[in-house]
């Protein structure tokens, strides 16, 4: 699996990038994970509903074509952009969802912090608050889109919405939990892990 730190990245641009990857990949196409931040924006889901939105502000809203509801990304947020053809390795999008949960928790599970799921809400929480969010989309068998993870961000900004569409969710973030949150050694120890979960499935 090949692994590209594409750094400070607009969100539509990437967007488009992954869509344009997964549409032209074919059977021998390696699989790719993409490390990436973006400038302030929220992102709403497919089934996303526009009551989540709670207050308007300048930072923009993308409506897009991942699963989920409403989310914010900004700087000091991790983002894996996981374009994986499900098809040749042989999982359904559900065991994906669970590998990417599980490879996120591990990580956390270094860092000394305990982390858990809940039912019917995608993601990772720790002690109720949500620390990271995903959406996959699956075109052709092939996913696009990922997964988010707080790492050293302004929170302030997930005020303004019912995170995932759960109204007064808490989320938190790596530096309130441990004071290793150099963005880069994060990203690079958890595509590490994401990368083995898949290859030994």
């Amino acid at each position: 699996m090949k692994i590209i730190n594409l750094g400070l990245q607009d969100y539509v641009q990437t967007w488009d990038a992954m869509k344009s990857f997964t549409q032209l990949r074919d059977t021998d196409t390696e699989d790719e994970l993409w490390i990436v931040e973006h400038p302030s924006v929220f992102t709403q889901g497919i089934s996303g509903k526009a009551e989540h939105l709670l207050q308007s502000s300048d930072i923009p809203v993308v409506d897009t074509d991942r699963g989920g509801q409403i989310t914010y990304h900004g700087p000091g947020q991790l983002i894996v952009y996981c374009l994986i053809d499900l098809k040749r390795l042989g999982v359904g999008v559900k065991k994906m969802v669970s590998l990417i949960e599980t490879s996120i928790m591990d990580l956390l599970k270094i860092h000394g912090i305990d982390s858990h799921l809940k039912d019917g809400a995608p993601g990772v929480y720790v002690d109720g608050a949500k620390i990271a969010a995903l959406g996959l989309k699956v075109k052709n068998s092939r996913t696009y889109h990922g997964l988010s993870l707080n790492v050293d961000m302004e929170l302030s900004a997930f005020a303004q919405i019912n995170p995932c569409g759960y109204q007064g969710l808490k989320v938190t973030q790596l530096c309130d939990l441990t004071d290793n949150t150099n963005l880069d050694n994060i990203a690079s120890e958890l595509t590490q892990i994401l990368s083995n979960h898949v290859a030994r499935h």
